[in-house]
């Protein structure tokens, strides 16, 4: 049976940085979807609206839970686990660097895996593409891993001291300016034989791959505020959040020391109707629009310890 994390996908873009020296420039849009293991490489087709299936490459074992573009577009790093949400701890983890054919878009493994402390529920590299940061849930936890000169991934950045990581992180970003990192930690609605967990922004600042704690952003002690993912503004120092467990969207303000303002510049709801709204959906995934006019995010209906 397919859940919601088993099937995760990817646009890639079309230009190469203009640092890099490629043989050829990639000139369209592709695909990349997954289920399972398997990562797929589609064509699109913007006027029939199709995508048409070119090619498959797959991870030694484990399902893939998260992939993210260096930003060269030269690279793609996929992270998987053959763990599963909520009590499916799993024994197997990685993270693999795949390389990008510029012509066509085809995936081929590159470098040696890395292996993960556990299941990953979501990666990303930093604005430089010298470092994937991941984040894992159970428990609530962060690595850094070197990414090497060629694209393959390196050894994991020593922390000198333990990030505050909160309660069930789920995405973690460095901030437009690559002077701080993100993460949001969603924590837990109240369950029969268990109380809730608080949820906050967990802010740090970053540089050569350490980071330093500078703060935690939450209204009051975080009861009753369940962050899932954000997106940043384009232009502005805006960062967008979805609330998962209220159905919410807050606006922070990023500060000129490269954290975030304590209270939010806006609240708005998510749903039409909360009261009558088909339960337990909630908000999801969220995406600010390149042109930074609109703001989209992705409803889901959730579980605990997904």
């Amino acid at each position: 049976m397919i859940n919601r994390r088993t099937f995760t996908a990817l646009l890639a873009g079309t230009a190469a940085a203009p640092t890099f020296a490629w043989s050829q420039t990639m000139k369209k849009s592709v695909f990349y979807g997954s289920v399972g293991p398997e990562l797929t490489l589609y064509d699109i087709d913007v006027e029939g609206a199709v995508l048409a299936k070119r090619g498959t490459v797959s991870t030694p074992g484990a399902n893939i839970q998260y992939v993210w573009p260096h930003p060269s577009k030269r690279y793609l790093y996929v992270v998987s686990s053959d763990g599963g949400p909520g009590t499916i701890p799993g024994t197997k983890h990685i993270a693999q660097a795949f390389r990008i054919d510029p012509a066509s878009g085809a995936l081929t493994p590159h470098g040696e895996p890395a292996a993960l402390p556990s299941r990953p529920i979501h990666c990303s590299v930093d604005s430089t593409g010298e470092y994937l940061l991941t984040a894992y849930n159970i428990p609530s936890n962060i690595t850094v891993h070197r990414i090497k000169p060629d694209g393959a991934l390196g050894e994991p950045v020593a922390q000198p001291a333990k990030p505050d990581t909160g309660i069930f992180a789920h995405q973690i970003l460095t901030t437009p300016g690559n002077h701080s990192v993100i993460l949001v930690a969603r924590g837990n609605n109240a369950e029969p034989k268990a109380p809730e967990d608080p949820g906050a922004l967990k802010i740090y600042g970053f540089k050569n791959g350490v980071l330093t704690n500078l703060g935690s952003v939450q209204p009051g002690d975080g009861l009753g505020f369940g962050p899932r993912h954000i997106d940043f503004h384009p232009t502005q120092p805006w960062v967008f959040v979805s609330v998962e467990r209220q159905s919410q969207l807050y606006v922070y303000r990023l500060q000129p020391d490269h954290s975030l303002a304590r209270e939010p510049m806006f609240v708005k709801n998510t749903l039409a109707d909360r009261k009558n709204a088909p339960p337990p959906q909630a908000a999801g995934a969220i995406h600010v629009h390149p042109n930074g006019r609109f703001v989209s995010d992705q409803p889901q209906f959730r579980h605990r310890g997904i």
